[in-house]
């Protein structure tokens, strides 16, 4: 089953002390305390494994280490390992509790999502001409704990869409061998299905019916899986009455999602060729080409209408490899500014450091009393 949603809770380590610490344990030698190491921070890395998600489905809730504190002759303490999350390309990441959203779209990017808290200093920071002994430290910064929302968009070239039993899963399997489950009733396809056509990637979403962008049948969820398709492969059965009100149900629900959608290359095909009357096969194409005039009759059984599908295809493949088949944009905001590898998620303010002082007892020196002159 594929895992495309998941809500985990992540937490930064805290910084480490600083240190309060005198060379050779003499103070007329000078201060020697080291600063505390850093917290681990928390990351995010697109793979490609689709099934990336399933891992959250056991463990929610993931704390990096605190930051070690720093000790004497100037140590400062290790920075904690930092953690980092493997999720599938095209994940979409909400952070609940600041309302920002990142978007991992390429294999090996990388976001950081909650920061590891800053090393205190030791009190080796705080000597001045005026202050030689200094017993001051700063506490080390404490980390963050957010809720992220984690949904999975598919990234593919092609989006096979359709009303149920069009023969969405049918075509995948034959043009790509993806072993999708096919059979003769509605809803067969519970999930999307990806294939492989040479280096196009083609993505068999569940089929839609009315009213799936408000939350009706099994489309609604995986609507947002065509938002990242370069081009859409609208499959029509021939089995309908009426062919032109199927067509128009999907371009109206992939409206109601997103205006985006309809503004995407569409390729129709009238399938199932061979289970029709060939009069009423034609007046039908007929029909759907008034709508776009490129619609092409399929038949999965007959070689002819298989030929011009892999035409098409073919086409396609080629304007990837060229580079003319760009990526959809998704409707979510970009990382924050960071790194040319690491897009960075700067987080809020820190709060003002917290300045710890070592407290000196009086000591009794012991010996001789010595009368002044």
């Amino acid at each position: 089953m594929l895992i495309d949603e998941a809500k985990i809770i992540v937490q930064s380590g805290k910084g480490g002390d600083g240190a309060v610490a005198f060379n050779k344990n003499m103070m007329s030698l000078g201060p020697a305390g080291g600063s505390g190491g850093r917290g681990g921070s928390v990351y995010l890395e697109a793979v490609e494994d689709i099934g990336a998600l399933r891992q959250f489905r056991a463990k929610k809730v993931f704390k990096a280490e605190d930051g070690a504190n720093g000790k004497g002759q100037f140590c400062d303490g290790p920075d904690a390992a930092d953690i980092v999350l493997k999720v599938p390309v095209g994940t979409a990441v909400e952070n609940i509790d600041t309302k920002e959203s990142y978007d991992l779209t390429e294999i090996g990017q990388k976001i950081l999502v909650a920061e590891g808290g800053r090393g205190g200093r030791g009190n080796f920071h705080f000597r001045s001409s005026t202050n030689t002994t200094p017993r001051q430290f700063e506490y080390g910064y404490s980390g963050v704990r957010y809720s992220l929302s984690l949904t999975l968009k598919i990234i593919a070239d092609v989006g096979l869409v359709g009303l149920p039993n069009a023969g969405k899963s049918t075509f995948l399997n034959l043009f790509t061998r993806a072993n999708s489950k096919v059979a003769n009733y509605p809803f067969t396809t519970l999930e999307p299905h990806l294939g492989a056509y040479y280096g196009l990637i083609l993505a068999d979403i569940p089929g839609l019916i009315e009213g799936a962008s408000q939350g009706k049948g099994l489309g609604a969820k995986f609507l947002r899986h065509i938002e990242r398709t370069r081009v859409l492969f609208h499959l029509v059965s021939a089995e309908n009455e009426d062919v032109v009100a199927a067509y128009k149900t999907i371009r109206n629900e992939l409206k109601a999602h997103s205006p985006q959608l309809t503004g995407k290359r569409e390729y129709v095909f009238l399938t199932k060729r061979d289970v029709v009357p060939e009069k009423e096969f034609a007046e039908k194409l007929s029909a759907l080409r008034k709508l776009n005039s490129e619609c092409r009759a399929l038949s999965m059984y007959d070689d002819g209408d298989c030929k011009e599908a892999e035409k098409v295809l073919n086409a396609l493949e080629k304007q990837k490899a060229e580079g003319k088949l760009k990526l959809a944009e998704a409707p979510i905001k970009q990382a924050a500014e960071g790194s040319e590898e690491i897009y960075v998620h700067r987080l809020p303010e820190r709060q003002a450091p917290r300045i710890g002082q070592v407290e000196v007892k009086p000591r009794m020196i012991r010996g001789k009393r010595v009368k002044g002159k």
